[in-house]
């Protein structure tokens, strides 16, 4: 699992959702969300802002790094 995909899961527990929901849910293509799920590939830019907008959340909360 990728932080990247860590990141994505925590985020579905928090809102009660999965990655079939988010599938459904985020205009974003099962084969990709499964890659990113899987460790396989990382989301580009444009795919985190349908993920995040599916979920309701900034995309900070995605950010792996942040600014002190």
């Amino acid at each position: 699992m990728t932080l990247q995909s860590k990141k994505i899961s925590e985020v579905l527990h928090e809102k009660k959702r999965t990655w079939g929901w988010l599938m459904a849910h985020s205009d974003v293509s099962r084969s990709t969300l499964s890659q990113i799920k899987n460790g396989k590939n990382n989301a580009t830019f444009s795919t985190m802002e349908k993920i995040a907008d599916a979920l309701d959340v900034s995309l900070d909360e995605f950010r792996t790094k942040k600014n002190a």
